[in-house]
Order: structure tokens, then C-alpha cells, then sequence
């Protein structure tokens, strides 16, 4: 998932650019980030802000995977220790939490952020410190493969990119749902918005379908109704909102009170349990997004972690972004256990070799461009809960 990337303060740049001078996740005798008998690991997430529901949840799966692997004996006898800072969901914020985990704190990695903008905001800290970054959720193309086309050395990410998901999103509706017009909806400002609904439209004209109303919002926006009655008039029988929940949900709620019943569909930013707040249940029947997984696959490596879950959290059922937080840590921790070391090279290139990985969000391998090759799920969503529908291999 993608906010809008903010760019770094040329303060916090030279701050980085001298820090690196004096701090770095290499290993000497124990190496930075591994104290004796503990491996330090760092979580910058948006614990608070506009998103703060994506970091809060990724905390949360953290959390779990951090204690089962200490409860098994840690990483080679070594027990993880977490430090978190909270970016509050800005991208300069980020790039001052990762400063203070790398130059402050001195760990070996950084788990986050949730949005790949805050993502790309750590991404010169950590290569001018050699500190692994891992994004749990960052699904921008960009986060591990920059504008010149070379691979970020040091970053890589748990969840699959963005043109994955749109093109899962517009073969579900045209071969599915078997639909042959839609409309599309995104913020205008948002490049993971932007990003999805251009693989969307590529995919479902591909397919046959045509696109017959393409309009736009903008973040913090609260009323639609007039964009939706334009989007109604074009008679489309599918919308794709690409979106967040603060905005995604307010638009579901005045479309239905517009008497818009066709189906919506959007990606993996819609997550959030405050979606049906702001939508209600009702008006999400009849919805659908792609994800990372469903709680309700039978498989067993996912039902294992859903009953560790709700018996922590009073039996609410963990969404994807708990399951990433989780993944991320097992990614991770597999990747120094092959290492044999906290040395960020080795970690480095033990990750990139990850092959047939099993974690709760899939069977995960690494490719060529530090992303995971694994499959999407489809899910629908029924009186406010989400029901598995699909799943979908890469």
C-alpha cells in the first residue's frame, strides 16, 4: 500500500549523510543491533496519524511472532528484542524514526512502515547505514526498485506490489464477475491509487470490458455525492475505488444512499475495521477487494496463527495487515537464521535468496527485485465481515 511520498527535508538528508559516517548494522564482535545474547530489531510504523489503524495492526502480528520465537529459543540462542517509533503517518516523521533505530538504538533491521511512501523515506537512511528495511506492506513498485532501475540493496518488502493486485481486480471482474463496463474512482494524489487503477483498466480492457467514466478524488475529501451522481449517470455495472478506508468508506455510504447497487471492488487499502464503521455493513454487501489473505482459508499455517490471535484480542479475527506484521518477522528472522550472522550483507543476501518460504500470507519466494512471488486472495464482504472468495496464484 501506497501514501503519497513526501519528500525528505534536506536537513534530514545532511543528518543522515553524517550519521552514516559514525553508525551502521555491520557486524563487528556481535555486530550492531545484536547485544550479547539479544538481536535488536526496529519498527517504524504509523501508530498514530491518518493511517494508524494499517501500523497499529502491524504492531500487533509483530508482537505475536516476536514472542513465539523467543518462547522457541530466539534466533540461534538469541532473543529479539523490538524497539518501536511511531512516524505518525508523515514520511519526514519516518525518516526521523529511522535515524534514531539506526545512529540511536543501532539495530540490525527495520520492520516498516505500513505505506510505501514512509517506506521510501527511511530507504537512504537505511542503505547509508547498511540497515536492512522491510516493508510489511509498502506495495509501490518503487519501494525496492528505484527510478534508475537498479534494485534498493537493502530494502525488500513482505507483501506483493500494486500491478499485481489491479490486474487480479480486473480479471475477478471481467471473468468472475463478468462484467462489461466500470467505472473508476481514485485519489488523484495518490500514486498507489494511481498506480492500481492503471493495471485495472489495462487488465479489464484486455479482457473485453470497457471503462466508461474515469473521475477522481482527493484525500480528506468527505463529501462525493455529486462525483458519484456523474459516475451513476455513465450506467457502469462495476466500480473500482482504489483507495484507504477514511475515504473509501464514506464513498460506499453515500453511494448506496444514491441507490448505486452495483458492485465495488478495491485493493488492500480498504483493510481496516473502520471501513464498516464508515460505511456500514449493509452497504458493503456486495463489495469485494483483493488481499493479502483470508482468515478463513483452511490452511493450516493460517488457522494457527487466526486461534493464537483472537485469544490475545478477545476473538476478533486478524485482518491482513496483522498477518504481515507477522510474516515479516518470520521473513526476517529465517533470513539471519541462514545467515548465521547479524552482519547486514549476509542478512542482505540470505533474504534475496529466500525460496519457498511458508508464512500466513503464502509460500513465499524472493525474486530478482527483493519482492515476494505469492498469491493474492479475493475477498467479499457480507453484513460487514469479509468471506474468502478466491484465491489467486501469481
Amino acid at each position: 500500500m501506497k501514501k503519497k511520498f513526501t519528500k525528505v527535508l534536506l536537513a534530514s538528508t545532511l543528518m543522515a549523510g553524517i550519521l552514516a559516517g559514525c553508525s551502521g548494522a555491520k557486524e563487528s564482535s556481535g555486530g550492531s543491533g545484536s547485544g550479547g545474547d539479544t538481536i535488536k530489531i526496529g519498527a517504524n510504523l504509523e501508530l498514530s496519524g491518518q493511517v494508524a489503524s494499517y501500523g497499529e495492526s502491524i504492531a500487533q502480528g509483530l508482537d505475536i511472532a516476536v514472542e513465539e520465537i523467543n518462547k522457541d529459543g530466539g534466533i540461534d540462542g538469541k532473543k529479539i528484542e523490538v524497539v518501536k517509533a511511531d512516524n505518525k503517518s508523515e514520511a519526514a516523521e519516518a525518516t526521523n524514526a529511522a535515524i534514531k533505530l539506526t545512529s540511536q538504538d543501532k539495530v540490525t533491521a527495520i520492520i516498516g512502515a505500513a505505506t510505501s511512501g514512509n517506506t521510501l523515506a527511511q530507504a537512504q537512511i537505511a542503505k547509508d547505514n547498511s540497515t536492512i528495511l522491510l516493508s510489511p506492506s509498502g506495495t509501490a513498485p518503487n519501494v525496492t526498485v528505484g527510478t534508475d532501475g537498479k534494485v534498493n540493496e537493502f530494502v525488500f518488502r513482505t507483501s506483493f506490489i500494486d500491478p499485481f493486485q489491479g490486474t487480479v481486480a480486473g480479471n475477478f471482474a471481467a471473468k468472475e464477475l463478468k462484467v462489461k463496463t466500470a467505472a473508476i474512482f481514485a485519489d488523484n494524489a495518490s500514486d498507489y491509487a494511481k498506480g492500481l487503477a492503471a493495471s485495472f483498466k489495462e487488465t479489464f480492457e484486455a479482457a473485453g470490458g470497457k471503462v466508461v467514466s474515469e473521475e477522481a478524488y482527493m484525500a480528506k475529501d468527505t463529501d462525493f455525492r455529486s462525483t458519484l451522481t456523474r459516475i451513476k449517470a455513465k450506467k457502469p455495472e462495476f466500480v473500482f475505488i482504489p483507495g484507504y478506508y477514511e475515504e473509501v468508506g464514506l464513498i460506499i455510504k453515500q453511494a448506496r444512499e444514491l441507490d448505486i447497487t452495483v458492485p465495488f471492488m478495491g485493493a488492500d487499502g480498504w483493510d481496516s475495521p473502520k471501513l464498516v464503521e464508515l460505511a456500514g455493513a449493509d452497504a458493503l454487501n456486495n463489495t469485494f477487494i483483493t488481499n493479502h489473505y483470508s482468515s478463513e482459508d483452511p490452511d493450516e499455517t493460517i488457522q494457527k496463527f487466526v486461534d493464537t490471535y483472537k485469544k490475545k484480542h478477545d476473538g476478533t479475527s486478524p485482518n491482513a495487515f496483522n498477518a504481515l506484521g507477522y510474516d515479516s518477522v518470520y521473513l526476517l528472522a529465517d533470513a539471519i537464521k541462514r545467515a548465521g550472522s547479524t552482519d547486514s550483507d549476509k542478512i542482505k543476501d540470505a533474504l534475496a535468496k529466500t525460496k519457498d518460504l511458508s508464512l500466513v500470507s503464502g509460500v513465499v519466494t524472493i525474486d530478482e527485485n527483493h519482492n515476494p512471488i505469492k498469491s493474492a486472495t479475493v475477498l467479499e464482504y457480507k453484513d460487514g465481515k469479509q468471506v474468502f472468495n478466491t484465491k489467486v496464484n501469481p
